[in-house]
């Protein structure tokens, strides 16, 4: 009997360079062994040395992409990635509500906020961020910033340990049942530690910090493999450990793509 598999949701932008986005997120879903689902939020002009543009999906397509796959196939979890503007974010919130994803459900929700430029550069208006703070993190099983947007979020500058952990709890305040501050944007320090908090549990996993320029789509391809993970049935530190294993990996094996950075890579799944 063939065996089916359990299905993620991403609702996200496109890259057209192939190694973040909707891209990143369905090749990160085939090497978990997951069946992607997309409700396209976006579609980029970007390669590898940055997005030169982009244009928003119209909310409402946003919306009736989600009700479409989630009332025929089913959804076992789903994660956010680029969603542009504060429209599409509450509409987005409110759709979930209506499929019954999120915290409150069986469903698990990851929300990657998507806020900042390779650079730092912030990629949102205000009234997008407070939309992610108000409408998208207490909705948010886990939470998945990076140390910039981290810092566009809450104003935190993290710098060592103290003060990753003070961003945490910041975050936490804003709803989510989980917060993970990733630490790989603190380029000084010998190793990755990212900081996973539920408000009475501080995990801290430590990880080697690769030797490599070419890191597009990290952010998103670990959010990805938390949510594949999740939706076999892992809690959420044991989806963050495997997907830190994940990611170290795909960082270890990322290509030069292009002139600029090039994308990690989850190919090493097909030799091994």
């Amino acid at each position: 009997m063939t065996t089916v598999p359990c299905t993620v949701l991403t609702i996200a932008g496109s890259d057209s360079g192939g190694g973040a986005g909707v891209q990143a997120d369905l090749r990160t879903f085939f090497a978990n062994g997951v069946h992607g689902l997309v409700a396209m939020t976006a579609v980029t002009v970007q390669n590898s040395l940055g997005v030169q543009g982009f244009t928003e999906i119209p909310a409402d397509v946003v919306t009736a992409q989600i009700k479409a796959v989630a009332g025929d196939m089913g959804v076992h979890a789903a994660k956010t990635g680029m969603l542009a503007t504060a429209e599409i974010i509450r509409a987005v919130a409110k759709t979930l509500d209506e499929v019954h994803i999120g915290r409150h459900t069986d469903t698990p929700f990851v929300v990657d906020p998507v806020a900042a430029s390779m650079t730092g550069h912030a990629l949102l208006r205000e009234e997008a961020l407070d939309a992610i703070r108000t409408e998208l993190f207490p909705r948010a099983t886990l939470i998945t910033p990076n140390l910039d947007e981290v810092r566009l979020l809450t104003g935190i500058e993290v710098t060592d340990a103290a003060t990753q952990r003070k961003a945490a709890e910041a975050l936490l305040e804003f709803g989510s049942r989980w917060v993970l501050v990733k630490g790989g944007h603190m380029y000084d320090t010998e190793t990755c530690v990212d900081l996973l908090y539920d408000g009475v549990e501080l995990i801290e996993l430590t990880g080697a910090r690769i030797d490599t320029k070419n890191t597009h789509g990290g952010g998103d391809t670990m959010a990805s493999a938390i949510t594949s993970s999740l939706a076999k049935g892992s809690d959420v530190p044991t989806a963050v450990t495997r997907a830190k294993r994940f990611i170290e990996r795909c960082v270890a094996e990322a290509y030069p793509l292009g002139a600029g950075v090039g994308p990690v890579s989850p190919f090493w799944r097909l030799a091994d």
